[in-house]
Parts: structure tokens; sequence; C-alpha cells
């Protein structure tokens, strides 16, 4: 194949899928939606194809001109777009994707800022796809956003499954937008910042770390922390979505 504008496959982080049961596992979870699909990284269309078969609109988008040439004339049922996943719009219920694993964070943001889709399933590294869906403990981008989002993982990926295979195993995430936030739309910014100080705070216990964040007493945190159900000598990693949004609902 002709080498794309934007690079080879190594430059574009293209590691296609070819593992059946993870297709139909994808597929699975995306019947389970409704409305329109927005595929990122169609690749050579192995998932593109199946999604067709749903009998939904699907567009699907991808940075390689050749492969996006091919896909418009073996799926002429589906809306192919030669565009790059870090500007196209995130528009439409469900978005689909087994994401490039190095731009894996800054496509998280972007989709996590977004309100136009309800349901995102994601194929990344499996490290990524576990933290997010807070195995193991909670990272700083999952705590920030779950208020109004939920993270499951859907399941694991063998290296193998990829063609050219990456030296990581993947990971299957399924991201749900909550009808009903646990902290309102209008606390966002604030309560995403008091997220961040607490996770980037030196020294101390928990019970110290979201003093200082919320900048109030050690009694009103310890009390905050109580009636969360938040031990105190506990890490911030190890909050569930529901601790943040009682302390938060507490401090306040």
């Amino acid at each position: 194949m002709p080498r794309s504008a934007s690079g080879g496959r190594h430059e574009l982080g293209q590691n296609f899928l070819h593992h059946r049961p993870t297709l139909h596992r994808i597929t699975s979870l995306v019947s389970d939606t409704s409305g329109a699909i927005l595929e990122l990284g169609a690749g050579d269309g192995a998932l593109t194809a199946r999604l067709a078969r749903l009998n939904r609109p699907v567009t699907a988008i991808d940075i390689d001109e050749h492969r996006v040439a091919r896909l418009r004339t073996s799926l002429p049922g589906v809306r192919v777009h030669h565009a790059d996943v870090l500007k196209h719009p995130l528009a439409g219920p469900v978005i689909v994707g087994n994401l490039p694993f190095h731009l894996t964070t800054p496509i998280f943001r972007r989709l996590l800022g977004r309100r136009s889709w309800r349901t995102a399933i994601l194929l990344t590294q499996w490290e990524v796809a576990r933290k997010r869906a807070g195995v193991g403990g909670g990272t700083m981008m999952t705590a920030q956003s779950a208020p109004w989002f939920a993270f499951d993982l859907a399941g694991r990926v063998p290296s193998w499954g990829f063609a050219p295979q990456p030296s990581v195993d993947g990971g299957v995430l399924r991201i749900s937008r909550r009808d009903e936030p646990l902290v309102p739309d209008s606390d966002r910014t604030a309560y995403t910042s008091f997220v961040s100080n607490v996770f980037t705070g030196r020294g101390g216990s928990l019970t110290a770390l979201i003093s200082r964040a919320a900048r109030v007493d050690r009694n009103r945190t310890k009390r905050a922390l109580r009636d969360a159900g938040v031990h105190g000598d506990g890490r911030p990693r190890d909050l569930r979505p529901e601790h943040w949004a009682a302390l938060w609902r507490g401090l306040r």
C-alpha cells in the first residue's frame, strides 16, 4: 500500500485489530446502544464492516487517505471521512474506536470534554483501560470525570490480536454518560480543580491533602470523610466516584 501523507503504519500508530472474539464483543456492546455510530480510526475496516451490518447510520474516520479510499469502495453504505481524530467533531450518540496507543490521553481529554455523545466503546492499552475503570485504584482523570461518566472494563485483548503486534495487550473500555450527574454541571470547573489539588498535593494523610485542597480545617474535613464513608488514612486513588461526590457536597 502507498505511504500515507501522514506517515507510515508506525508513524500513524496503526495496530489493526483482527481478534475475532474482540470484534464480536465490541459489536455486541454497540448493538446494546441506539442511534448513529461514529468510528474513530477505521483502519482496514474489520470493525467498520460489522458495525455497518447493525443497520444504523455509521460514520468512520481515518487519517490514512489510502485506507479511506478503499473503505469508501468496499463499504458504500458507510460515510467515510479522511480526518484527524484530534480535530474531527466528536458528534453522535455512540463513539467507537481502536485508539492509537500514543494518542489515548489527548483523545480521552477531548472526548470527555464533549457533551454530544452518550456511550463510547474504546479499545486502548490494557493498563489504561484498567486504570480508567478504577481497577487497582483510580486515576486523577477518572476521578475528575466520574461524576458525569461511568467507566466499565469490558474485556482484555491479547497483543497477538493486532497487526502489527504491539508490546502490550489491549483493553475494551465502555464509557457511559450518567443520566443524573453526581456533581452539578455548574460545579465542574471547581470540582475538577479540587480533585487535581488532592492528587497533586504533597505529603501527609488523605485528611491533610483534602483539607489543603478544599481550604477548610481538619475537623470539617474529618466530618466530610466520615459522612462519605472514607477512611482518612487512605489514598486519593482509593476513592470511588460516589466518595468524591459525597466529599464535594460535604466540603462545599
